[in-house]
C-alpha cells in the first residue's frame, strides 16, 4: 500500500516540511497511511495574504477564462477518479463503490459551475428620472475560507470551491484530521490544471488556531462550513464581529415516511440506500424511519431481508464489500450507546446490534430497531451510524407532526403513489430537501441545505453561485 506524506499547498506551494505531523490512520485497519503538517495561525496567515494577493488577478479574468481553468480540473478529477477514489477509501473507510461515486460527484460540480459561472448576469433598471439609469452588477465576494467534514471528503470541497471560484473569488480549505490527503490530492489537480499560484489552497491542522485565524483575517470575507449544528453556532457568533458572509451546512436527523399506498419494493430499496450509504454517516441519512400501520410489518420484514442480503461488512478496498467501518472510537460509542437506550425502552432487534472495536478499526453491524417509540434517543438525537429505527404511525397527520418535531430541516423522505398525498408532505415537511420515492436527491444541479437549525444559504444549482456574489448597484444621472 503507497504511504501518503504530503504537504499543504498555499500559494501554489507545498510547504509545511519541517511542521509536527498528524497522521493518518485507515479506520478499517488502524494502519498509518500518510501524513500531513499540523500547521497553526502563521500558516493560516500566509494562506490568507496569497488568497489575498491573488484576488484581483483572478477576479479580473473573464468568466469565460476561469470556466475553461476549472473544466481542466474536472478532465483531471475524472481522469484520476479511481487513484482518487482508492485514497478516499483509505482514509475515509467507504467502500470502493461508494468512493467511486462520490469522485465522479465531486468532479459534477466543477463541471456545473464552470457553466454557471459563464451565466453570472446583472440587470439593468427603469430610472426615476429621464436622465437616471439604474445598474446592477455582481461581483465576487472576495477570499473565501472553508472548513470541511471527513465524511464526503472530495465533494464537500467541490462543492464549494467550485461556485467560489467560478465566481472569481479565491480559497482556502482546511480539511478535517482524519481525511486531509484527498483535499490536497485536489490541490495536485489545481496545480496540473494551471490554476494560478493563490487561488486554491489547503492548510491542514489543529482546529483552534487555524478557525481563528480566518475569523480574524479582515481579508477573509466569506466562511462556508459543513459540519454540525454545535460548532456551526460557534462559528456564526465567531462570524459576527466582523459580519462576515457565511453558509452553514449543519446536522440533521431526517425522517422517512412509508405510506401504506407505497410502493414496497421501492421503498425498501430507497431506503437501504438512504440509511446505510458511508455506513449512515451521511448528514442527510434517514434517521428515523415512520410506516404506517397498514404496511408496517410488511415493510419491516421486506427491509430486514434486503439488509441481511445485500450489505456486506468490511475493508472498503475489497471490491466485495458494500459496508465499511465507523470513522472512530467516539462514533462507534455514539451507535452502541443509541442501540442499548432503545433496547432498554422496548424496542425489538431485528438485525445486527453488535460491533467490533480492535487494533483502532471500529465496524458496527446494519442495524434494524422494530417498535421505536419517542421515548428513545435515537429518535430525537442524530445518530451518524447504521440503525434504521423504524416506529409505525396511523395517519398522515401523524407523520408530518413525527417527522417536524425536530430543530433540525435538512433532508426527509417520503414514498407514496398518491399524488395528493405527496403534494401535502412534500410542502408541509419543514425541511430544505424532500425526496418523493427518492432516497438519494443530491445532484449538482439542485440547491442543497437546510432550514431551522441546519444550517443557512444553499449549495448547488443556479442559488450555489449566488453565496460568492455582492450584488451592486450603479445609480447614474446623465
Amino acid at each position: 500500500m503507497p504511504n501518503y506524506d504530503m504537504l499543504n499547498y498555499i500559494g501554489g506551494e507545498w510547504t509545511g516540511k519541517d511542521l509536527p505531523k498528524i497522521e493518518v490512520t485507515n479506520p478499517a485497519t488502524g494502519e498509518v497511511i500518510g501524513s500531513v503538517p499540523s500547521a497553526g495561525k502563521e500558516e493560516a496567515e500566509q494562506a490568507i495574504d496569497a488568497a489575498s494577493a491573488a484576488f484581483t488577478g483572478w477576479s479580473h479574468l473573464t468568466a469565460g477564462d476561469r470556466s475553461d481553468l476549472l473544466m481542466k480540473v474536472y478532465d483531471l478529477m475524472i481522469e484520476g477518479q479511481e487513484e482518487l477514489a482508492r485514497l478516499m477509501t483509505m482514509e475515509n473507510g467507504k467502500p470502493l463503490r461508494e468512493s467511486r461515486g462520490e469522485a465522479v460527484y465531486a468532479a459534477s460540480f466543477l463541471k456545473w459551475f464552470a457553466e454557471e459561472g459563464r451565466r453570472v448576469y446583472g440587470r439593468t433598471v427603469p430610472g426615476v428620472a429621464p436622465n437616471h439609469r439604474i445598474k446592477v452588477i455582481k461581483q465576487p465576494v472576495g477570499v473565501v475560507a472553508a472548513i470541511t467534514p471527513w465524511n464526503f471528503p472530495a465533494a464537500m470541497i467541490t462543492r464549494k470551491m467550485a461556485p467560489a471560484l467560478a465566481a472569481g473569488c479565491t480559497f482556502i480549505v482546511r480539511p478535517p484530521r482524519q481525511t486531509p490527503l484527498t483535499a490536497l490530492k485536489i490541490a495536485e489537480y489545481c496545480e496540473q490544471a494551471g490554476i494560478p499560484k493563490g487561488v486554491f489552497n489547503v492548510i491542514c491542522g489543529a482546529h483552534g488556531p487555524i478557525t481563528d485565524a480566518f475569523m480574524n483575517h479582515q481579508e477573509v470575507r466569506k466562511i462556508t462550513f459543513t459540519g454540525s449544528t454545535e460548532v456551526g453556532r460557534h462559528l456564526l457568533k465567531a462570524a459576527a464581529d466582523q459580519i462576515k458572509k457565511v453558509s452553514m451546512e449543519l446536522g440533521g436527523h431526517a425522517p422517512l415516511i412509508v405510506c401504506d399506498d407505497a410502493d414496497l419494493d421501492v421503498a425498501v430499496a430507497q431506503t437501504v440506500a438512504s440509511k446505510f450509504r458511508n455506513s449512515g454517516q451521511t448528514c442527510v441519512c434517514a434517521n428515523r424511519i415512520f410506516v404506517q400501520s397498514g404496511v408496517y410489518d410488511a415493510f419491516v420484514e421486506k427491509y430486514v431481508h434486503a439488509v441481511q442480503s445485500t450489505l456486506k461488512v468490511g475493508n472498503g478496498l475489497n471490491e466485495d464489500v458494500n459496508f465499511g467501518p465507523l470513522i472512530d472510537g467516539k462514533a462507534y460509542e455514539k451507535v452502541e450507546g443509541q442501540v442499548k437506550d432503545a433496547l432498554e425502552k422496548g424496542a425489538e432487534l431485528m438485525t445486527g446490534g453488535t460491533g467490533t472495536a480492535e487494533h483502532g478499526a471500529y465496524f458496527y453491524q446494519p442495524t434494524v430497531l422494530k417498535n421505536a417509540t419517542q421515548d428513545m434517543e435515537i429518535m430525537h438525537t442524530e445518530t451518524f451510524g447504521p440503525v434504521a429505527p423504524i416506529q409505525k404511525f396511523e395517519t398522515i397527520d401523524e407523520a408530518i407532526r413525527l417527522a417536524n418535531d425536530t430543530p433540525y430541516g435538512l433532508a426527509a423522505y417520503f414514498f407514496t403513489k398518491d399524488i395528493g398525498r405527496g403534494t401535502r408532505l412534500s410542502e408541509e415537511l419543514e425541511y430544505g430537501i424532500v425526496g418523493w420515492n427518492d432516497g438519494l436527491p443530491s445532484t449538482a444541479q439542485a440547491p442543497f441545505g437546510g432550514v431551522k437549525q441546519s444550517g443557512l444559504g444553499r449549495e448547488g444549482g443556479s442559488e450555489g453561485i449566488e453565496e460568492y456574489l455582492e450584488s451592486k448597484y450603479i445609480s447614474l444621472r446623465i
